[in-house]
Parts: C-alpha cells; sequence; structure tokens
C-alpha cells in the first residue's frame, strides 16, 4: 500500500471517476456548492495565489445566454445539467496578496506589477485551482463535465468583464444514463517519469 488513501476514495477521485456527458435532473444545491468551495480552497498555489473565480449558471435566463456560446456538441449537455459552472482567472488577483500571503506582503508589487505577469499567474494558479474544483466535485458525490468547447470572448462578455478571463465551464450533478464514454487509455509510468 503507497497510498494512505482508502482505496474506495481512490476510486471515487481518479480510477472510476469520468467526465459526464449526461445528468440527472436532481439539484446541485448551494451548501454542496460550498462545501466543494470550503474542500479546495485549501489546494497549494504558487504565494498562494486564488485568482479562481466561480459564476455559477443557474436560472433559466442565464442558461439561455450561455448555452449559444458552447460549442455544438456540448450545447444539450449544458441545457440540460442541474448546475453550470463558468471557471475563470482573475487578472486582479494581485490586490488579495497582502492579505493571503501575509509572510511576504510586497511580493503583490514585487512580481505582479504588470499585467502581463498577472496574466500568466493568473492562468498557470487558476487552471490549478480548476482542477482541485473538478476533484471536489467528484467529492461531493458528483459527476463533473469540464468543457474548453465554447466561445471564450463570447462567455468573457456576457458573464465576465476585462479582468476575467474565463479558463472552462463545467456542467455538474449526479450521471444520468449513458453519461460515459469508454475510458479512454492513459500512458504509463515510464511513458511519463525518468529520473535524473
Amino acid at each position: 500500500m503507497s497510498l494512505v488513501l482508502d482505496p474506495a476514495a481512490q476510486d471515487l477521485l481518479f480510477r472510476e471517476a469520468r467526465t459526464a456527458n449526461t445528468f440527472t435532473d436532481e439539484p446541485v444545491t448551494e451548501e454542496q456548492v460550498q462545501a466543494i468551495y470550503d474542500l479546495v480552497k485549501y489546494g497549494p498555489t504558487a504565494f498562494n495565489q486564488t485568482p479562481l473565480r466561480v459564476v455559477l449558471v443557474r436560472s433559466a435566463e442565464a442558461r439561455e445566454r450561455l448555452v449559444p456560446l458552447m460549442a455544438e456538441g456540448n450545447q444539450a449537455k449544458t441545457a440540460t445539467a442541474p448546475l453550470v459552472a463558468i471557471l475563470a482567472a482573475d487578472n486582479e488577483f494581485h490586490e488579495e496578496l497582502p492579505k493571503l500571503f501575509p509572510a511576504f506582503p510586497q511580493a503583490k508589487d514585487a512580481f505582479f506589477a504588470e499585467r502581463p505577469a498577472r496574466e500568466s499567474a493568473a492562468a498557470m494558479n487558476a487552471a490549478l485551482q480548476a482542477a482541485y474544483f473538478i476533484v471536489g466535485v467528484r467529492a461531493a458525490g458528483l459527476a463533473a463535465g469540464p468543457m474548453t468547447g465554447f466561445d471564450f470572448a463570447g462567455v468573457q462578455k456576457e458573464f465576465l468583464d476585462d479582468d476575467h478571463t474565463p479558463l472552462m465551464i463545467v456542467n455538474i450533478g449526479k450521471p444520468g444514463d449513458d453519461a460515459w464514454y469508454p475510458r479512454s487509455p492513459r500512458l504509463a509510468y515510464d511513458e511519463v517519469v525518468t529520473t535524473v
């Protein structure tokens, strides 16, 4: 046993977890989303940056604005998922660094005074947080359907502002009928890991 995490939890989070393409109509509650966030907020990032921002698409009106911005193959999934989350990177995350990284509050100005540096850091660290978010959805016993097939500029214009860059859209809920595609292959350990 090289892993200390219970095998059932390993399966729930990784081995048996899949990207869901259909969902039941069982709602995803605000309490579930809060529990997911309250777990995944502890995932590590550089300088404890917290650039991830989540827009929950719950209303029918917001869903009607979002669905046409999805790639054709993603529209039906997004139209019928119990909850849809737009995950974005806040390019002005540095304003909170003095609070979030008190060991070096000067990091805000020392490393992130220029917008290009912030955008690069926000993209990388929000992507880390997005991955934690997906695993958190699984930890809540729900399925996630993360997608990057959408009109990024359209989603930014419709739901965000110039300081927020969309990363992905995640459908969330209990998996429905025929929710999964067959498991795709993965690379073997020795195809990925080298030792120097």
